[in-house]
């Protein structure tokens, strides 16, 4: 049974110099949760951006009163910004997605009506619109997670995924600051017995800005806390 807090749906949105795309994707998100008919809140962590991220994001604060933004003063990982926004988020049930306009807020329609099944929730990009090297590299990560951690997930780090406040408390990675979060939170569910289910969401072009995931110190951080967190007890 839910703890109900005074909000009952928080969407995290990780943000690193995304200046051409945070305002497009906050306020598509506003305009789905405005549907809804429970309290929402949306937490942005600006993960030290250098461009005008946080000009943006100051101007948007003084017209969605929903908004809250959570600022790392140098960029820590796109792992650490994840599990700053879901660890302030005040809701019963938190989701997160990238904030690069490749998700579509309205899409968590089809991953939130299945946590009357089980408490966590992931999308699977079932046609993956990114570049070929970051679509190899994906295949790779995840038979890699699945030999040194045990862990199959389809598409495991799609970062549109949802799930409640307890199991968050349960999964909430204590390791991992980069692309290694997600292996993290299903290995931790995994150890604790936490089910959960893919869902096939649509992905899009990311149309402006740079991606990092294909960056050489990201790929490098992970395989380093690929193999710490197997050697965690």
């Amino acid at each position: 049974m839910l703890c109900y807090t005074p909000y009952v749906l928080s969407i995290v949105l990780p943000c690193f110099n995304e200046e051409l795309n945070i305002e497009r994707t906050l306020r598509d998100t506003v305009l789905w949760l405005k549907e809804k008919k429970s309290r929402w809140e949306i937490v942005v962590v600006n993960d030290g951006s250098k461009d005008a991220t946080a000009a943006v994001l100051e101007t948007l604060k003084q017209q969605v009163p929903e908004l809250r933004v959570v600022t790392h003063e140098k960029n820590l990982g796109y792992g650490a910004a994840v599990r700053s926004g879901c660890s302030a988020a005040r809701g019963d049930i938190i989701g997160f997605m990238d904030s690069d306009g490749q998700f579509n807020a309205a899409d968590f329609d089809l991953l939130l009506p299945h946590l009357s099944e089980v408490s966590f929730i992931a999308g699977h990009r079932r046609k993956r619109a990114d570049p070929f090297i970051r679509k190899l590299n994906a295949k790779l990560f995840g038979l890699l997670s699945w030999i040194v951690l045990g862990i199959w997930v389809r598409d495991i780090n799609c970062a549109m995924k949802v799930f409640t406040r307890k199991t968050w408390e349960q999964v909430r990675p204590v390791h991992s600051t980069g692309a290694l979060i997600n292996a993290e939170m299903f290995h931790r569910a995994q150890k604790t017995g936490i089910r959960w289910k893919s869902i096939d969401v649509p992905h899009s072009p990311r149309l402006f800005g740079t991606q990092t995931g294909a960056n050489l110190r990201v790929i490098l951080r992970m395989f380093r806390e690929l193999w710490t967190l197997k050697h965690l007890p």
